[in-house]
């Protein structure tokens, strides 16, 4: 078997493993393509992505076009003379670039194609209460996450996993998918499939500020999935008073007395309550506008919210 000359475009942590896995076992990774530098933190330092970072301390050469039209980067891009172009969490490419190899492009898709097609997969399968999701890895054509399907492999969502955690293990078991893809597309036993049609898909798109705040005029169970589906990034969100807070985690409270949703109850001490449609919520874990990520107890120490009425 002739092993594929490989180029692989990717940006965030979920892409590393998925590179790593392939220079782990020997496939010749010619090139890395990556989103530019970007200013971030305090300091607006321009870092690298985890992608280039990886990719460096392996020896591997990075580009990072900010257009992928670029007639340049295009013709930087053929000298590499790839087979083969794997993409793992990178930005939708122009066919000029996934047409180019002759193997083609292929990438990987953090849930069961033809499902949660779009930005946030990850986010909106555990937002919409599913019990289940996995990943795809398919071929690349003219309209976003359609194209035909290579592989895919199932991940349960348990009831306690927010985005971080599926994202961790979907992270994992997305690259070992890849290597399984490479593998077959190398010895010519592919079998793609053409995304089936369903008439409920789901979609996924991208993430904003008024998706993640929070409707306390919903029932708990979907407030609560809400809440996990956005931890820990971007985060739910929510003011009390005029203040912003992120919310990172809820759960049940066993306090009975009516109030309508939205109603804020705390003891200044350990326990900060919201009524949602059909009981309260007790939150455990938040964030205040410019301060630090806390449990509610620790909290509670240093900003007791006596504004609020205390339960009775």
């Amino acid at each position: 078997m002739n092993k594929p000359r490989i180029i692989f475009m990717g940006t965030p942590d979920f892409a590393v493993p998925s590179l790593a896995i392939l220079l782990q076992h020997n496939w010749p990774v010619v090139a890395v393509v990556t989103a530019p530098d970007r200013k971030r933190g305090r300091g607006q330092q321009l870092s690298p992505t985890p992608v280039k970072e990886y990719a460096l301390a392996h020896s591997l050469p990075v580009l990072q076009p900010t257009n992928l039209k670029d007639p340049a980067f295009l013709e930087e891009l053929r000298t590499y003379q790839a087979d083969l172009q794997v993409v793992v969490a990178f930005r939708m490419l122009p066919e000029v670039v996934w047409a180019m190899p002759p193997l083609g492009t292929f990438n990987l898709h953090a849930s069961l194609l033809p499902q949660y097609r779009g930005a946030a997969p990850i986010n909106w399968a555990i937002i919409n209460g599913e019990t289940q999701t996995g990943v795809t890895t398919f071929f690349l054509q003219h309209k976003i996450d359609t194209g035909n399907i290579i592989l895919q492999e199932k991940e349960p969502i348990y009831e306690d996993d927010t985005a971080g955690t599926l994202h961790d293990r979907l992270m994992i078991k997305g690259s070992r998918l890849v290597l399984a893809t490479v593998e077959k597309i190398a010895n010519g036993t592919i079998q793609p499939q053409p995304q089936p049609v369903i008439n409920n898909l789901k979609t996924a798109p991208k993430l904003n500020k008024e998706i993640c705040r929070i409707d306390w005029q919903r029932d708990f169970h979907q407030v609560r999935n809400h809440i996990r589906g956005l931890s820990p990034y971007p985060a739910a969100w929510t003011t009390i008073g005029s203040t912003h807070f992120k919310i990172f985690a809820i759960e049940a409270s066993d306090y009975k007395k009516p109030a309508p949703p939205g109603t804020w109850l705390c003891d200044h001490k350990k326990r900060l309550l919201v009524r949602c449609q059909d009981k309260w919520a007790q939150i455990t874990e938040l964030q205040m506008a410019g301060k630090k990520r806390l449990p509610i107890a620790e909290f509670l120490k240093g900003n007791p919210l006596t504004e609020l009425p205390i339960p009775d």
